[in-house]
């Protein structure tokens, strides 16, 4: 394409809280990371691969946030998926077995243990077990570019101590560059919360533009002449930032007018794990013996009520080809009024959780694919680009200060600080408040006073997941937010006083430190 009328940056935020619990067999909230391995991350893997193949060319950015790539690399979570797909592989094997005589079951239990097989074999046998290299050969080729995010999805905005946000930048920087092979350029800023001054920190990391939902541009200082449809730069960093557009945001996130919410897709909450005789679907549960969804869904959306009728995966195919073309449609149209309305080839930022594609809309990444292949192929209108891209290409914009922000419930930062959840801050800001006096008073520590401030910078880090805020606010599995919050606080609460009245205990240190393993490079000193 030699001249689009404008461009189409779509953004996939691909983040899950670090969640390892090598003290038990299994444990329910791994499936988190089992489930978006299965259903979004390999699926789109598999895409970028396909494209690759048939000459496809297409650009999409993607945060692959720290706890989630350090996840794909953790030997123990890779040894428990694979455990994982071969319980559902088995699941998927009786499940034919059992429907044999219910062809409309029948098929779906095919499909399914075809599904799983495929995964396995793109897991353990294409890429080893370990998916980021199979990232970072899409970003590398320059189709994919790859963002980074706090390091624990630090929610900045509500982090007054400076030194302890500039940690959750730093690190993820070089945790990045660790496993992806060069400093990231862009960032999501956890949960898109801005507050003046975060750009700053970004500008230190080497970091060149972040993404703010709608109102953080729109009620920026200036106001920004060309609204959220070309970035801005912050005073006196020159960091861009990047506005959500709303129009194409509304058509998939919207849960009435959304594509996600057809009739024709299969619907999310009825799974076997819950319809099916309990001895028979008890051997593929947790120890606990509690129903969980399996991942094996028969039934479609059907309509709002709960008589939902058995899912058609040719029917529900041809709906995301459909809708796909939609919303290509839908931009066009709009890059053509905005182009002829602000006299440059806008940007259209459409900014999605990855885990929508696939986990709660199994379809999606078909609907991702079927968009890209119909903008390669069909239209002259728009292009697909990276924000790097854009500003490679524009690199002349307004000079305009974004206002505080987030996305969320009034986008101001309320989802994550209000009745449920306010308890936590005391806490979290003592401990970065000590974490930071610690670095300051032991420059040069080394031995076993080392692993403990290091130690130590884990615990805080982990607390300060945004996850377990946003967890206490929404009402879902509250209880292990709130375990999680305290667990951390508490280790790194005894850390602090053990370090300080020079009382270490070495074998104590050792299980934490196997427990709670995250950035085993983590140097202390980065909260001086």
């Amino acid at each position: 394409m030699s001249s689009p009328k404008g461009y189409l940056a779509l953004v996939l935020h691909a983040h899950l809280p670090y969640v390892r619990h090598p003290e038990y067999e299994d444990f329910l909230e791994e499936d988190w990371f089992f489930e978006a391995l299965t259903e979004t991350y390999i699926p789109l893997i598999e895409t970028f691969d396909r494209f690759e193949e048939e000459g496809v060319d297409f650009r999409i950015t993607m945060s692959l946030t720290p706890s989630l790539l350090s996840m794909m690399s953790d030997p123990l979570l890779q040894y428990r998926y694979l455990r994982h797909l071969n319980k559902l592989i088995d699941l998927a094997g009786r499940e034919i077995e059992r429907t044999r005589w219910m062809p409309e079951f029948h098929e779906l239990a095919l499909m399914y243990h075809w599904r799983f097989t495929r995964a396995r074999q793109v897991f353990a046998e294409r890429y080893s077990s370990n998916l980021i290299p199979a990232f970072r050969r899409h970003q590398d080729a320059g189709r994919l570019e790859i963002i980074t995010c706090g390091a624990t999805h630090g929610f900045l905005p509500l982090m007054p101590n400076r030194k302890a946000a500039r940690a959750q930048v730093m690190i993820a920087a070089d945790h990045y560059e660790k496993h992806l092979g060069r400093r990231p350029r862009g960032i999501w800023l956890a949960e898109c919360g801005y507050a003046p001054g975060a750009d700053e920190l970004l500008k230190e990391a080497g970091i060149r533009y972040f993404f703010t939902d709608t109102h953080g541009i729109l009620f920026g200082s200036p106001r920004p002449r060309y609204g959220v449809f070309a970035p801005v730069y912050c005073p006196g960093t020159a960091v861009a930032a990047f506005g959500r557009d709303r129009e194409s945001s509304k058509q998939v996130w919207s849960a009435r007018e959304g594509y996600p919410g057809d009739y024709d897709y299969r619907d999310f909450y009825r799974d076997i794990g819950f319809d099916l005789d309990y001895d028979y679907i008890r051997p593929f549960l947790h120890a606990d013996g509690n129903r969980i969804h399996t991942g094996i869904k028969y039934h479609r959306i059907t309509g709002p009520t709960d008589e939902k009728e058995v899912y058609r995966p040719s029917r529900a195919r041809e709906k995301a080809a459909e809708h796909a073309g939609n919303f290509m449609f839908n931009r066009e149209k709009q890059v053509e009024h905005l182009s002829s309305l602000l006299g440059i080839p806008p940007i259209v930022v459409s900014p999605y959780d990855a885990e929508l594609f696939g986990h709660w809309w199994y379809e999606g990444p078909e609907w991702i694919e079927f968009l890209l292949r119909k903008i390669h192929y069909d239209q002259e209108t728009i292009a697909t680009i990276t924000p790097s891209e854009y500003l490679e290409r524009h690199p002349k914009l307004q000079i305009v200060q974004p206002s505080m922000s987030s996305w969320g419930y009034k986008g101001y930062n309320e989802v994550w600080l209000e009745g449920s959840n306010d308890w936590i801050y005391r806490h979290l800001h003592m401990a970065a408040d000590r974490m930071v006096e610690m670095a300051g008073r032991f420059p040069h520590a080394d031995g076993v006073l080392r692993r403990a401030l290091n130690q130590a910078a884990r615990e805080l880090l982990l607390a300060q997941s945004s996850d377990w805020a946003f967890i206490m606010k929404t009402g879902t599995m509250v209880e292990y937010a709130n375990k999680r919050t305290k667990d951390h606080i508490g280790r790194f609460d005894r850390l602090y006083h053990d370090i300080l009245g020079s009382r270490i205990n070495d074998q104590w240190i050792k299980e934490v430190e196997s427990r709670d393993n995250i950035f085993p490079d983590l140097e202390y000193r980065v909260f001086a």
